[in-house]
């Protein structure tokens, strides 16, 4: 276990809170109450049983001098914070715990939590936007989706709240948006956008450019593209996988000034046959 970087977390105030004639120290009971949820016990009850079970444990790490705080007084603390003050401690943990070196990819989606929704009520889901470190495997940070929202707008939320100094940042189609571009280069990183329909002249300019060299895969190339294809066969249909990259930004024309530090363009596609004929 990382040595208690939640002592070092600059969002638990040093505040002490009187209950009956001891006094419990913020981080220490914050900390007693995650490590309770991630042993699964939920409800302050069943947290103070959680505390009492495995209090030497829990004094290798924190100071429980007073042993472990009744669950009212857990209930009144964890009141006191909000949704957002629990999310930005959520992501300086997670950033603490696990180091990301230069090039790490981060990558960035929507998801809705089905198993939140309310089938009686109607767009009832929760929506969250998540940051995922793909070396580390774990979401280093989630935003919720307003209900009069999107992702275009949770996007930016997530970003300021990430340390992204030398990370590669992958969004699909929804984040590929010049101010999201802009703050991912302000905050050191790089970025990964996926392109569809929603940027009409940028989605143009691929196809009229990369269409024509999908089916040149062994032929000669310009020194600056590369290519990797794959090609699997199986119920006599035949499918090849090619992604193509290229240094070379002309084909986006006066776009290529639109986007800040753009240095690669590229395009990955599928072409299906089956019975010599594509499909």
């Amino acid at each position: 276990m990382t040595e208690l970087s939640l002592w070092n977390i600059s969002l638990l105030s040093k505040t002490r809170v009187n209950h009956g004639k001891s006094v419990t120290n913020w981080p220490i009971l914050f900390f007693l109450t995650v490590t309770a949820l991630i042993a699964g016990d939920e409800g302050r009850e069943e947290i103070e049983d959680f505390g009492s079970d495995h209090l030497p444990w829990l004094r290798q790490y924190g100071d429980f001098e007073n042993g472990i705080p009744t669950h009212d007084t857990i209930a009144r603390l964890m009141g006191l914070l909000s949704g957002r003050q629990l999310q930005r401690f959520f992501v300086q943990w997670m950033q603490t715990c696990h180091e990301r070196s230069e090039g790490t990819l981060v990558a960035i989606d929507g998801k809705m939590l089905r198993v939140m929704a309310d089938k009686r009520i109607k767009n009832s889901a929760i929506h969250m936007v998540s940051a995922f470190c793909a070396a580390n495997r774990v979401v280093l940070g989630q935003v919720k989706i307003d209900d009069k929202s999107n992702e275009i707008t949770a996007i930016p939320e997530l970003l300021k709240l990430l340390e992204l100094k030398g990370c590669l940042v992958s969004i699909d189609a929804m984040g590929c948006q010049r101010k999201i571009a802009e703050q991912i280069v302000k905050r050191d990183a790089d970025y990964l956008l996926a392109v569809k329909g929603n940027q009409g002249k940028l989605e143009q300019a691929f196809s009229d450019w990369y269409s024509p060299m999908m089916f040149k895969c062994g032929e000669e190339r310009d020194d600056h593209d590369e290519h990797y294809a794959t090609q699997e066969s199986g119920h006599g249909r035949k499918e090849t996988r090619l992604c193509i990259a290229s240094q070379d930004l002309r084909p986006l024309g006066d776009l290529t000034f639109e986007w800040p530090n753009l240095t690669m363009i590229g395009i990955v596609a599928t072409i299906s046959e089956e019975g010599g004929k594509p499909i």
